[in-house]
């Protein structure tokens, strides 16, 4: 399997010293990282919680589709 330059992640302070005494990044593959803390600014937050509220307002209504009433009005 081919692996493209695209499919790494660079992380801060993750760094490595060429010969010349350079800094380079070091790209790790993103299937081996773990995130522990989720840095969130407020336009991120604000998604979150208005993608939250409609997913609340679509369970709400999940499994109401149909009440004894209507079940019984198509009994004969």
């Amino acid at each position: 399997m081919p692996v493209r330059k695209d499919d790494e992640v660079h992380i801060e302070r993750i760094t490595r010293e060429k010969v010349n005494g350079s800094t380079v990044n070091v790209g790790i593959n993103p299937s081996k990282v773990v995130i522990t803390k989720l840095r969130l600014d407020k336009d991120r937050k604000s998604l979150l919680d208005r993608k939250a509220k409609g997913r609340a307002v679509a369970d709400k209504d999940k499994g109401t589709k149909f009440t004894a009433e209507d079940i019984m009005q198509n009994v004969d």
